[in-house]
């Protein structure tokens, strides 16, 4: 899904919406507006690409709420809070959280448009990687038991002569399974045997 990246403020205040989305429309941003957590929850704009800007303190669920919610769904979207209410213990909640950043009302538009252009970018980068990690672990599924033990080995600095030993197997055959391993997970070189393993391990 190739969907355009928007911005997506979510504020049960419709003069803070609509004041936020004139300015971030002005600046060529798409952007979608909320009237509160639950229904951006409910909705499809959950899994499209983007940044929230997120109003802290709201009736029923808070923007606290919905990033907990958004976490625990594996979401990580930048989110910008808002407030009229900062205090620092909740500024230190939500971005020991992943918050991407926390303002204070009243802020100043260019702030807010300089944070969302980098919250942004953030969002590009961690979707890119999360496709690489993803891709990774789907070359890792197709290596068979035994082809996964000569991996580990290799991946470890092993020569094959050692592996066969190892493994109780000739060591044409190991050179085979080798072989296999490279070219199912389309690496020319130790190197990159190396980097795919790491990256279907990576954590976020």
């Amino acid at each position: 899904m190739n969907a355009v990246p928007t911005v997506f403020v979510i504020d049960d205040d419709q003069a803070v919406r609509d004041a936020i989305s004139l300015l971030l429309r002005a600046d060529g941003l798409a952007v979608a507006t909320f009237a509160s957590a639950t229904v951006f929850l409910e909705s499809t704009s959950v899994q499209q690409p983007g940044c929230l800007v997120l109003d802290v303190r709201m009736p029923g669920m808070s923007g606290l709420d919905l990033q907990k919610q958004l976490r625990a769904r594996g979401s990580r979207i930048p989110i910008l809070f808002m407030t009229g209410h900062g205090d620092v213990p909740m500024a230190i909640r939500a971005m020991k959280a992943g918050a991407f950043d926390f303002l204070e009302k009243p802020f100043q538009g260019e702030l807010l448009l300089e944070r969302v252009r980098e919250a942004l970018v953030l969002d590009v980068r961690q979707r890119v990687r999360q496709a690489r990690r993803a891709e990774a672990a789907a070359r890792l599924a197709l290596l068979s038991p035994r082809e996964w033990e000569v991996l580990d080995r290799v991946a470890a600095g092993q020569y094959n002569k050692v592996i066969a030993a190892e493994l109780g197997i000739s060591l044409s055959t190991v050179e085979i399974h080798r072989k296999r391993v490279m070219e199912k997970l389309q690496a020319e070189s130790l190197s990159d045997l190396i980097r795919t393993l790491a990256l279907a391990n990576e954590r976020e």
